[in-house]
């Protein structure tokens, strides 16, 4: 099971993560603040961070950007904000899930798994260990990107994403596909998740007009493939 690093200033929450959470099989640390929470992170093996966005020192946001320079450690955020523009906004500052409150301990467990999961580096069967899709590479083996030979810093769940479209290029994938294969079943709803990390690619590999990963309206997205690829491929500025 995971190890645990909630952070929230309530301390009656953070009690009661710290019972459920252990209760199934996870070790559970605890912090009250932004700072600490990063103390914690530099000194402790944490697998995923539990993390309330409104702290009393540092702002939500901060700590996740924070957290994604220094790593791909994984962030499921934990707000009373039910609003899509907070869900998009801390998604696209690093946050790999976002769980409102109320919620239920089992679907919190569950969302920690999948992302601790995410996090490690898996092998693979079955699939080719290098995609190549124009000036795109895609090691597998070796968790790592290339466009033209230079080097592209993907989070695991970017990877994972890219991954599926590179393994499936000339296609179109629907939207739900999509959730199902990279975040998991229970996620083929969450639309807004994926246009959040499909921006976040085409910005990493120099696709900003969206040529190379095309959006299929109202249906999904598709990476070009073979001769489609030829001169619209990402392109990463020296």
């Amino acid at each position: 099971m995971a190890r645990v690093l909630v952070v929230d200033d309530d301390p009656a929450l953070r009690r009661v993560l710290s019972l459920g959470l252990g209760a199934r099989g996870h070790t559970v640390f605890g912090a009250a603040d932004g700072r600490r929470a990063l103390l914690v992170v530099a000194t402790a093996a944490v697998d995923v961070v539990v993390l309330d966005l409104g702290l009393p020192d540092i702002d939500g946001l901060e700590i996740c950007a924070r957290l994604r320079e220094s790593g791909d450690l994984p962030v499921v955020v934990l707000s009373a904000d039910a609003s899509e523009a907070r869900k998009v906004a801390a998604l696209d500052g690093g946050a790999d899930d976002y769980v409102t409150k109320p919620f239920g301990m089992d679907e919190l467990d569950a969302r920690l798994r999948l992302a601790a999961r995410h996090f490690e580096h898996r092998s693979v069967s079955g699939d080719a260990l290098r995609l190549a899709v124009g000036e795109l590479v895609v090691d597998v083996e070796r968790h790592a990107v290339t466009v033209g030979g230079t080097p592209v810093e993907l989070t695991p769940r970017e990877f994972d994403l890219l991954g599926f479209l590179a393994r499936h290029a000339g296609k179109v994938l629907t939207h739900r596909m999509i959730l199902a294969e990279v975040w998991g079943p229970a996620y083929v709803g969450e639309a807004h998740y994926l246009r959040v990390y499909v921006h976040r690619l085409r910005r990493a590999i120099g696709d900003e007009s969206g040529t190379f990963l095309r959006t299929v309206p109202g249906v999904g997205y598709a990476l070009a493939s073979g001769e489609d690829a030829e001169g619209r491929g990402p392109a990463i500025s020296g």
